[in-house]
């Protein structure tokens, strides 16, 4: 949606386990490409993602599973290299240089919240009763959220 020549800002929730790369990476990096995305849905969300779109970084498959911090989209869409890459464990030998359909974006460090907001918490806060994260059996890795419950949950971090 564009008003006049900006764009609305959207947000997101994006998974990552700590062990593979974590909200201490990223805030040790600045900057990283969030590569490896195999999954159509997921994908198409990230191509939806602009400059200037804030994520909410999640711990999956973790000790302590939730939202450790938030991002910032640095650079759109644009061709996952890494598919290309045998060596590379999201290899994907049917694609070829004129159709890269894995994309990836750039995600800037904002935020490190004083502790992860678990999923425990996430599920008994009524306000995101309706996030997709939370849906019984969503294992998406990236999720569109609203506005009203990236608001929450930067509160829920502020407790």
């Amino acid at each position: 949606m564009q008003v006049g020549y900006t764009t609305l800002m959207k947000y997101y929730l994006m998974k990552s386990e700590p062990e593979c790369y974590s909200i201490d990476d990223l805030k040790k990096d600045k900057i990283t490409s969030w590569s490896g995305v195999r999954n159509y849905q997921a994908r198409n969300f990230m191509m939806e993602m602009k400059k200037g779109d804030e994520i909410l970084f999640y711990h999956s498959n973790a000790k302590e599973i939730g939202i450790a911090g938030i991002g910032t989209i640095s650079k759109e869409a644009y061709p996952d290299h890494t598919a290309w890459d045998p060596k590379d464990e999201h290899y994907d030998a049917k694609i070829t240089y004129g159709d890269p359909r894995w994309q990836m974006v750039d995600v800037r460090f904002t935020k490190k919240f004083p502790r992860i907001i678990t999923l425990d918490t996430l599920k008994n806060t009524p306000a995101l009763k309706n996030m997709i994260t939370l849906r019984k059996g969503n294992r998406l890795s990236i999720t569109p959220v609203t506005k009203k419950e990236f608001e929450t949950i930067v509160k829920l971090s502020e407790k």
